[in-house]
């Protein structure tokens, strides 16, 4: 019985992956289910038998990347310093930063999933308020903290739409002035 479930959570995350692949390579408007099978060498009554929809895929892909990142966001924060202000956003500044570097990010799923099934971004909506709510209640400046967490979604979602200008490299420069406390504090003691 293991066996199975072994086997079964294997599949799922092999159709996944492909899923993934598929949208970065051909974009999501060329994801099917057949595509998917293809992709990843499952038959397709295999793949059917872990989603029986696109819509699944897509709530899956979208749910299992978030996953990822929520982890990645999660391990940043047991790694930094308690005392570090604004921990919560950099962490999010920092998460926001990997997913535009990971040629299968969370970013791609987004697109797949505003593309073919626009209310799954409720389950995105709904975790960002959060969020939120944990970045504004640890910053000096809510305002200026909200600023910064919008700079950075705004860097990836350009990046994502094939609208951003700048070079990774300069993109990386931005992500690392976006997380330097230090000159947003004296930006904000300068303003007030």
């Amino acid at each position: 019985m293991m066996e199975n479930a072994v086997r079964s959570e294997r599949t799922r995350q092999a159709a996944i992956q492909a899923a993934l692949a598929i949208i970065a390579r051909d974009g999501p408007g060329r994801l099917t289910l057949d595509a998917i099978a293809r992709e990843s060498g499952i038959s397709k009554g295999g793949l059917m038998h872990q989603f029986r929809t696109k819509q699944a895929v897509l709530k899956a892909l979208l749910e299992h990347q978030i996953e990822h990142f929520e982890k990645f966001s999660q391990d940043y924060l047991a790694s930094t310093d308690p005392r570090q202000p604004e921990a919560h956003l950099s962490a999010q500044i920092e998460t926001l930063r990997e997913a535009v570097s990971e040629p299968h990010s969370v970013a791609f799923a987004i697109v797949a999933a505003l593309a073919e099934e626009p209310d799954l971004l409720s389950i995105i909506r709904d975790i960002d308020v959060q969020k939120i709510a944990n970045i504004k209640a640890e910053a000096a400046d809510p305002e200026l903290a909200m600023l910064r967490w919008a700079a950075a979604r705004g860097l990836v979602l350009s990046s994502v739409f094939g609208l951003c200008p700048f070079s990774a490299e300069e993109r990386e420069r931005l992500f690392a002035r976006l997380l330097d406390a230090r000159q947003w504090d004296a930006f904000a003691k300068a303003n007030r």
